[in-house]
């Protein structure tokens, strides 16, 4: 009985593990010479670790919403602060144009928190499978809204001026999946035939779509 009690125990501590590992020592900061390959990032010697390691600038600036998407991220995590490694935590800024958006997407390691400085948004994501409820709202300056980890979401700027947020994430590489992009935008390509009985529409239109997003990648 000891025994079960045991693995069950082991078991349920697996799959409730569900962020980022937590940091052994003050800091880890990512050595990007490196040549192993880890779950995250090789630690430099902490002896070695300097303000600039810790340090990111610019946030204050403006991403350029001239785009089809009509909005810029400008992310901060372990890619651009090397001392974010093994800290579970990484933000980032998004501008959006009168109209722009940031379309469905996914973060597969992160919850994430966005609060607006500048604008309205309208904001969103939806339940998993098989209810699938969209739970959406209107954002205005000083709100702040909660997309839990792995669920698809989106925001869009329904005002008429440029809209800014900026947004917390519960990983040092939280990670994006947008979901047109991965399905319709995929190296090599999705068969036509799969989508269109996924999407129930006809294959022309998939032919149509595909077509889009390979442009936009080349």
């Amino acid at each position: 009985m000891k025994l079960f009690l045991v693995i069950f125990l082991s078991l349920t501590a697996s799959l409730t593990y569900a962020s980022d590992p937590s940091p052994l020592q003050d800091f880890c900061v990512s050595d990007n010479a490196s040549q192993l390959f880890v779950n995250g990032k090789v630690c430099k010697d902490p002896k070695l670790a300097q303000a600039n390691d810790f340090f990111f600038s610019g946030l204050d600036k403006p991403g350029n919403t001239a785009n089809p998407l009509g909005s810029k991220v400008t992310p901060v995590n372990v890619a651009q602060i090397r001392g974010l490694n093994t800290l579970g935590i990484s933000m980032v800024r998004i501008d959006y144009a009168p109209g722009g958006q940031n379309p469905p997407h996914t973060h597969p390691r992160a919850t994430e928190i966005l609060t607006v400085l500048e604008g309205s948004l309208y904001v969103g994501f939806v339940t998993s499978n098989s209810d699938n409820r969209l739970i959406s709202k209107t954002l205005q300056k000083g709100d702040v809204f909660v997309f839990p980890e792995g669920l698809i979401h989106f925001q869009q700027n329904v005002g008429y001026k440029n809209a800014v947020a900026i947004a917390a994430l519960s990983s040092q590489n939280p990670g994006v999946i947008t979901v047109a992009n991965a399905v319709f935008g995929s190296k090599p390509a999705i068969s036509t035939d799969l989508l269109a009985k996924a999407f129930q529409v006809d294959k022309m239109v998939v032919n149509n779509l595909q077509s889009q997003f390979w442009m936009d990648n080349n």
